[in-house]
């Protein structure tokens, strides 16, 4: 009996087509802040480039590109992180060589440093964040010697 009942009042409402029969709650989700690093430069002292560790297929007459930012290292939300390298056997093109080097953040858009020259990159959100850096050859690709020319580091930005 209480079926029944149920079905002739439950059972109509649902059945029309009348819009304000119903109300849909809807709720606004903003999406997630967006980061925006804002990215300068300034020189760089230009340290010949050093193997930290032997690997036995290092060529030390090849070029050489050496990430000059310690993996998992920590920065406060406001610092400022600098992209240093030192290089060996290869000049920028900004500086009269055939080398550029690669360097992307967060698996975003890919950047270019054409000079020898510090990347300072603040505008960080808290959390873990990575930075690719490659020296790339005249011919496009990363120029491959030992482990070396393509480094990755991963960095804890915190509030």
């Amino acid at each position: 009996m209480i079926l029944v009942l149920f079905a002739l009042f439950a059972l109509p409402g649902c059945s029309s087509n009348s819009d304000n029969r119903h109300t849909t709650a809807t709720t606004v989700v903003p999406p997630p802040p967006r980061q925006q690093l804002y990215i300068f430069t300034m020189p760089s002292p230009k340290l010949p480039a050093k193997p930290d560790a032997q690997n036995p297929n290092f060529n030390p007459n090849s070029p050489l590109l050496v990430f000059n930012l310690a993996n998992g290292q920590t920065f406060r939300e406001n610092d400022v992180v600098a992209i240093d390298f030192s290089l060996a056997n290869a000049k920028l093109k900004g500086d009269g060589g055939e080398f550029r080097v690669r360097y992307i953040v967060d698996d975003e858009e890919v950047r270019w440093i054409d000079r020898w020259e510090q990347v300072l990159v603040t505008g960080w959100l808290p959390g873990k964040h990575t930075i690719r850096l490659e020296l790339v050859g005249p011919d496009g690709w990363p120029a491959g010697n030992g482990d070396y020319n393509v480094s990755t580091r991963e960095l804890t930005i915190t509030k």
